[in-house]
């Protein structure tokens, strides 16, 4: 199987230049083509003023500065030659047939044979993109369809021909799996593929039903969201991010491709307001605002949302919808409450479910196919099968019956049953044939979800587990509200490092929520010094810093693994860590001075020796310190798991792994990798400045002060972090142990905690999830 080294993207608007920047952002140079725009002297302007764009872009395109130097502009007029060079050509140019197949033709005459190319085509049929073509280009195409934006979505449609020669298409997948970290749904070749095929039609009814049923947009994405495990931009949020002028384009693709029965088209009707919005410029987040926008007039910033009968915006509104309180977590009671909401709900929801039953088997091979595109592609919590199953498919087919809709002979088929099922500790799906298969994962992913159907946790409490995930090697896991650090985590982290030193070989520190962990539990430390339990705080702090400094010394590997948030404690885990394999989407930093704290549990001290005894700054008693300060100071968060190795959360022989399903099973080869030899660290000593270095980091925030960039109780918090990194009142020619910093955090942290000002800024935080600023 041939590797990809280098990558040729054609196309560079929004989804090009994104495409082009994952390429980078995984190591593979990248050659970003574009046209030759007309009366612009620079012929490669598009595809540099795209990279330019990416390089000023929120969420940034990029993962790191480095990747932005792998992507090379040009143009298809002097550089489509230099395809030659790649392993991959993806090409991204406009939605019409005919540029693409024009394009097809001069790339056959240069690229090299057995050279992959793929269309990012999100609605046309590969049969159609093929017409016409030779067959030795046949055999070297298939569909990538990749989700915007690129970096942050997960999902990759791939659609292979019948002449697809298999070895190309292995070498795309491996690589868009290993080494973009894309998760690949296999499709039909038909129109509109899975996701966007569903999507579309979900949003399109979930936009005629709220007109059709008076519901402000409010109250649509009310009950769209949250209710159905789906984002809280419901409906006509989702239709803003992604722009409403996109929509006709993608809604006259799938009129002019689907079947004539297709449910698709007793939803595609032209509305009005739509129309007006896209024609005066209010195409969504992109443009002026859409059905939701920030009104700036009078310099202030007020949220407005559209009035869907007068078009007319006013002031954006809370939804009130008793239903939904009244059905809680239950959504077949919202579905059959006779309300506004549980009519929208039902209507909507229930004709979605029925369109995605009629998918199976035209546009997938099943129904795990169908679930993954959602969940991936639109950030469904579940996949339509998965809500069929809460609902029940019996309750399902009777209510389509009962309001005269087509019931899908897949769902009638399903009749008795679950579509999903666990059985002998392996998840199942129900196929096309009536007889359950099991949910395969792609070779090397090794999924905690998938460990927890075959076992029991070792140990176990109301915020954390132990699981055995084979090998000599446990895994420990938070499972307490957003796997925020309480001390029933710290508690069990203690009983498990002597059941592993007993026992097994090594420990990787990992779970499958959406953040590894945004820190210490506010509302418990809030509540504690509210009734003025300060040795309550006190004994969390110091088990805390017990508890790390085992982890950190303990005689096997511990590898931790984050994705998604470690804020704070969190991040104080990896700090402790052996090694880290960090998904590439890992946002790590020490927030604490932002509520009014400081790190507690060894992140100071952690920060000081890695500096201190690292290779990228002089030495002396105040680089490190200096550098620490700045990062702590001003809760410095990263991006990505690249830019925390350069701001030195992580060591630059911590990995970092692209696809977020083999983190565990990178993670756990880590950890085997380092058992056999393992030795742990000695403790480090550090010269540094003592009572002359805070002063100086006192008088620097001073001057921040001054200007308005710092307030009164930033100066407390500054005092207290400085009194820290400079080594409390030590002599600069003692050296200072990592436990003498232990109690110097300890000591400042409980002085902060204790001030009016840092309860303030805890209890705003839980308010509002922002920092305040007193």
């Amino acid at each position: 199987m041939q590797e990809i080294r280098k990558a040729t993207v054609i196309g560079a608007g929004v989804m090009g230049a994104g495409i082009a920047a994952q390429f980078a952002n995984a190591g593979i140079p990248v050659l970003l083509l574009d046209v030759v725009p007309s009366g612009q002297p620079n012929r490669n302007a598009l595809a540099e003023g795209a990279i330019a764009r990416m390089l000023k872009s929120e969420p940034a395109a990029f993962m790191s500065p480095a990747a932005a130097r792998l992507v090379t502009a040009g143009n298809v007029e002097d550089d489509l030659a230099k395809v030659a060079d790649s392993d991959w050509i993806v090409e991204a140019v406009v939605e019409r047939l005919d540029v693409k197949q024009a394009l097809y033709k001069k790339l056959d005459a240069v690229r090299r044979p057995g050279t992959a190319v793929s269309s990012n085509t999100s609605t046309i049929p590969l049969a159609a993109l093929l017409a016409g073509l030779p067959e030795r280009f046949a055999r070297d195409f298939l569909i990538t369809h990749f989700f915007n934006p690129p970096r942050y979505m997960r999902l990759l449609e791939l659609v292979r021909g019948p002449a697809t020669n298999p070895e190309i298409a292995a070498a795309v997948s491996v690589c868009a799996d290993r080494v973009l970290g894309k998760t690949i749904v296999e499709c039909k070749d038909s129109p509109g593929f899975i996701a966007n095929r569903l999507g579309v039609y979900w949003l399109q009814v979930g936009v005629l039903e709220a007109l059709e049923g008076k519901l402000d947009v409010e109250e649509a994405d009310a009950v769209m969201g949250a209710p159905m495990g789906i984002p809280k931009t419901g409906v006509f949020g989702l239709i803003d991010l992604v722009g409403l002028d996109l929509m006709p384009h993608i809604n006259a693709s799938l009129e002019a491709t689907l079947p004539k029965g297709d449910a698709f088209h007793a939803a595609n009707r032209k509305l009005p307001l739509v129309e007006k919005m896209i024609a005066t410029g209010y195409t969504g987040r992109k443009g002026k605002g859409g059905f939701y926008r920030l009104d700036r007039s009078g310099g202030g910033k007020v949220k407005q949302a559209i009035d869907l009968a007068t078009g007319e915006y006013r002031a954006q509104r809370q939804a009130d919808l008793p239903e939904l309180a009244a059905a809680g977590k239950d959504l077949r009671a919202l579905l059959a409450s006779d309300g506004p909401a549980g009519r929208y709900a039902w209507r909507v929801l229930g004709r979605t479910l029925a369109y995605a039953a009629s998918l199976v088997p035209e546009a997938a091979d099943d129904v795990h196919a169908i679930d993954q595109a959602m969940r991936l592609g639109y950030n469904w919590r579940f996949g339509p099968f998965e809500l069929i199953d809460k609902l029940g498919a019996d309750w399902l087919a009777a209510r389509l019956a009962q309001d005269g809709i087509a019931v899908p002979p897949l769902l009638a088929a399903a009749a008795g049953k679950t579509f999903y099922r666990v059985e002998a500790g392996r998840r199942q799906f129900l196929g096309t044939d009536g007889a359950y298969h099991d949910v395969r994962r792609p070779e090397g992913v090794l999924l905690l979800e998938d460990v927890k159907l075959a076992g029991k946790p070792l140990l176990k409490n109301g915020s954390a587990a132990v699981w055995d995930i084979g090998d000599g090697v446990l895994c420990f896991e938070f499972t307490s509200k957003s796997n925020s650090l309480d001390e029933a985590i710290i508690r069990l982290l203690g009983e498990t490092i002597p059941l592993v030193a007993q026992r097994y070989k090594a420990l990787v520190i990992y779970n499958e929520g959406r953040n590894f962990s945004v820190g210490a539990n506010l509302g418990l430390a809030l509540f504690a010094a509210n009734i003025a339990a300060w040795s309550e705080i006190d004994k969390l702090i110091a088990g805390g810093q017990q508890v790390y400094k085992a982890l950190k010394y303990a005689p096997f590997p511990v590898v931790s693994a984050p994705a998604g948030m470690a804020l704070g404690g969190g991040c104080e885990i990896l700090l402790h860590s052996a090694a880290v394999q960090a998904h590439a989407e890992s946002y790590i930093g020490l927030v604490e001075c932002g509520v009014g704290v400081i790190p507690g549990w060894g992140g100071c001290k952690e920060m000081l020796v890695r500096y201190a005894t690292g290779s990228a700054l002089p030495r002396g008693p105040m680089p490190a310190p200096s550098k620490a300060f700045e990062l702590i100071s001003t809760a410095t968060v990263s991006k990505s798991a690249a830019e925390a190795k350069a701001l030195g959360f992580l060591r630059p022989g911590d990995g970092i792994t692209m696809n977020r399903d083999r983190l565990l099973a990178d993670a756990k080869a880590r950890a085997l990798a380092l058992a056999p030899s393992y030795a742990p660290p000695k403790p480090a000593e550090l010269k540094l400045p003592g009572p002359a270095g805070k002063l100086g980091f006192v008088l620097a925030a001073e001057g921040f002060r001054r200007r308005g960039l710092a307030t009164e109780h930033d100066m407390v918090v500054v005092e207290a972090l400085a009194e820290v990194l400079s080594g409390g009142p030590t002599d600069p020619i003692d050296p200072v142990t990592e436990d003498q910093l232990s109690a110097l955090e300890r000591a400042a942290f409980m002085r902060l905690v204790r001030t009016p000002g840092t309860l303030a800024r805890i209890e705003h935080m839980l308010a509002t999830g922002k920092p305040l600023r007193n």
